[in-house]
């Protein structure tokens, strides 16, 4: 699927980013893979690992996509566009609300412009459970930035670009994730807790990228990926973690949920169910998908009803305490 294509990464010295990038070289043979971020220390640090010597097909363009003209030129003869930049930091959002605006949406629009007038093929963005039903800016940024990605498949016209979007929960140890900040509180013997009944969705990064990859496969424009992944109780995570430490009940934060949603009831009616995940699509973009090789790629178990929702506390797959161990233990040693 990527053999000898071109493929641009926003936000590519991220977590999701440096992972993407690991397992697309392992897996294809893309005839470049560009890495776009602002952060020159990152880039140089990826560098040590994937160079851009005449037989690699790294490249490393510095850039914001905030900024149109530098996007549209590095999107130049790129057939497929990941799309992972964004301002992920709740608080930091809310403190600095016009910031996110500029980036998660503004700068989704540029992306989606820069794509349509370079003539990519496919476009894949990603986003969170945050954005389903938001209350933080952070979520509400990015519920805009997946109706822009969705909508622009109304203005292609007789172009061949796609646009679709993958909306995943927590990822497991990326930066600024829960588990990192339990393990370093650990050593204090204390291990502070926002509300003992809050769950939320977890997906390890190696999952994450290998869904993203199944999408670009299966997307024909239009759809929101969800996939089916577990949750936990956040006080089992704490158990997993730091079974010795006291827990402090310290008081749920301004813009965070109990439990986390990727599908609403109002979603719902406009969701096909797959054996592993799940497709929102809007009902104007819908008939693509009863054309031949719409649908039949792969037979959907069936279209979701009203009241259906996709939810982390109502989840009927939960990770136990065991569980969690053991894949905390795999990733922090």
């Amino acid at each position: 699927m990527l053999d000898d294509k071109v493929i641009l990464v926003t936000g590519g010295t991220g977590s999701f980013g440096g992972k993407f990038i690991e397992t697309v070289l392992s897996k294809y043979r893309p005839k470049k893979l560009i890495v776009y971020s602002r952060d020159e220390l990152k880039q140089f640090e990826m560098q040590q690992i994937w160079n851009t010597s005449s037989s690699s097909p790294m490249r490393y363009f510095i850039g914001d996509v905030r900024d149109f003209d530098r996007l549209k030129m590095a999107m130049e003869g790129v057939d497929v566009v990941i799309h992972a930049a964004a301002l992920k930091q709740v608080p930091a959002a809310e403190y600095n609300p016009f910031e996110a605006v500029k980036t998660n949406i503004i700068g989704g629009q540029n992306v989606i412009d820069a794509a349509m007038q370079c003539g990519v093929k496919r476009v894949l963005a990603l986003s969170t459970d945050k954005a389903a039903a938001p209350i933080n800016l952070y979520g509400a940024t990015k519920l805009a930035s997946d109706k822009l990605f969705i909508a622009g498949n109304n203005y292609i016209g007789t172009k061949d670009t796609r646009f679709s979007v993958v909306r995943y929960g927590n990822v497991m140890g990326s930066r600024g994730s829960v588990i990192p900040f339990f393990l370093k509180q650990r050593e204090k013997g204390i291990i502070p807790i926002t509300d003992d009944r809050m769950t939320r969705f977890n997906i390890t990064l190696e999952y994450a990228t290998d869904f993203v990859l199944q999408c670009l496969e299966r997307m024909l424009g239009g759809e929101l990926f969800v996939p089916k992944i577990p949750s936990y109780q956040i006080m089992d995570l704490a158990k997993a973690v730091a079974p010795d430490c006291r827990i402090e009940i310290v008081g749920i934060r301004p813009g965070e949920k109990l439990h986390e949603e990727m599908i609403t009831e109002n979603d719902a009616i406009n969701t096909l169910e797959y054996k592993s995940y799940y497709a929102i699509i809007p009902p104007h973009l819908q008939e693509r998908f009863n054309e031949p090789g719409g649908e039949a790629r792969e037979v959907p178990v069936r279209r979701c009803s009203y009241g259906f929702a996709y939810n982390s506390g109502s989840n009927s797959d939960f990770l136990s305490v065991d569980d969690l161990r053991s894949l905390i233990g795999s990733k922090f040693k």
